[in-house]
């Protein structure tokens, strides 16, 4: 992809934007559908070019965690197509007006929320991110320019095909969907320098990828964070509660921003707990990473580094330290976690207020799974990617996140003295 294909796919993204701002709530609707029917209608060549890009991953050694992030089946496919359906049946944002207020002078001054117009997302191989991109951009009246990673080009061209093809059978021209094919760094690099095109641009994927963006975009960004997330096992928990949370948040999907990466268990209850949380994480042959208290109680238990404690491992690993009180655990979390997603298990109502209250993170759970931070378990229809700061957008971000607001003022000719 030339600098001059950038320019122009910029140049016809702006373009568009204008038009996808005026389209009513009906005509959106039937974009969506039109989209999510094409999705469906082109499974088997979604997953024929999902094939080649699976086999050319595991070929290449990557991870089993990341390879799970990039596969594709008929149950996906249709995940991502009833996605579509979803974000068509949510409330449209856009026109609403957030206030309106009369000021001393008979000025009616309010706000209204608008797209934020075009939007640019970088990310890695995770092909379903096209769908829930693209749905929530359009459901807002935004024009998106995607650059996903080279290990799904296959994947994300085929996905990207279907949609525009829905979009082009109802009206709607298919430039409001872009993709950067393109694989060389260059081509990334300009495209985060594109803010005269740009209005936001959003990275989702490790944390390699998303201090690149954040170190060298010229544009606006909003920082999607990896997950190095905890669950800390209180004096009061329940066994079988803290047990059941921890084999979900840790194993039912390895690959995910969301799952569990570290364990903290109070040493009140070290000793007759850890013996079981062993025997749960070895059904699924999860390699511990523990303490020496907590290798004094399992000494199976692998011996920990001090980078294990930082690290999102992606991977059936987990780090595991044991604290004296819920001060400690606190400290450890904020100190590690990355603002994403935090659990405590307990029957302690106080420590469970502390907790909500003192660990500093998108989501905060109180004997609930971390897997629940995701749009669609929030209600939003889908997310374009979890927020970890704190300006505009915070955890899970759906369609307001890509709305922004104007103001609008009523007068019957007031001038300034």
């Amino acid at each position: 992809m030339t600098v001059v294909n950038l320019e122009e796919m910029g140049r016809q993204a702006r373009e568009i934007a204008a038009v996808l701002g005026r389209l009513g709530m009906e005509k959106k609707k039937e974009g969506l559908c039109g989209a999510s029917r094409q999705l469906l209608d082109g499974t088997q060549e979604i997953l024929k070019a999902n094939e080649e890009d699976v086999a050319a991953a595991v070929k290449k050694g990557m991870a089993p965690g990341l390879v799970d992030r990039l596969r594709l089946d008929g149950g996906r496919v249709k995940a991502m197509a009833d996605g579509l359906l979803k974000v068509a049946e949510l409330d449209d944002p856009i026109g609403e007006v957030v206030s309106m207020k009369p000021r001393p002078n008979g000025l009616l001054i309010g706000q209204k929320r608008v797209p934020l117009g075009v939007v640019g997302i970088i990310y890695e191989a995770r092909p379903n991110v096209t769908a829930d991109a693209f749905g929530l951009c359009f459901k807002t009246g935004n024009a998106v320019i995607l650059k996903g990673g080279s290990d799904a080009l296959k994947s994300n061209r085929a996905i990207v095909e279907c949609i525009r093809r829905g979009l082009v059978e109802t009206g709607i021209p298919g430039n409001a969907l872009q993709l950067i094919e393109s694989t060389d760094r260059e081509s990334t690099r300009k495209f985060m320098c594109m803010d005269k095109y740009l209005d936001v641009l959003i990275p989702r994927g490790g944390a390699g990828l998303i201090r690149a963006v954040v170190e060298n975009s010229t544009v606006p960004v909003i920082e999607t964070g990896t997950g190095n997330c905890h669950v800390f096992v209180d004096e009061s928990a329940d066994f079988d509660m803290a047990l059941n949370i921890i084999e979900n948040a840790k194993t039912q999907r390895i690959g995910v921003c969301n799952a569990c990466e570290s364990l903290i268990v109070h040493s009140g209850i070290a000793a007759e707990f850890l013996p079981r949380l062993k025997e749960v994480l070895d059904r699924h042959q999860v390699e511990v990473r523990a303490d020496w208290r907590a290798r004094e109680v399992v000494p199976e238990f692998k011996a920990a580094v001090p980078e294990d404690w930082g690290t999102e491992y992606l991977d059936y690993i987990v780090s595991l330290k044991v604290v004296d009180c819920l001060d400690e655990a606190v400290r450890h979390i904020n100190k590690y976690n990355t603002g994403h997603s935090e659990a405590i298990v307990t029957s302690d109502y106080g420590n469970a207020g502390r907790f909500l209250d003192e660990v500093d993170a998108a989501a905060v759970y109180v004997n609930a799974s971390t897997r629940f931070t995701d749009g669609f378990e929030f209600g939003f229809g889908a997310e374009i990617g979890i927020s970890t700061q704190k300006l505009h957008a915070r955890g899970p971000m759906g369609l307001l996140a890509l709305t922004s607001t104007k103001y609008v003022i009523y007068g019957s000719g007031q001038v300034r003295e």
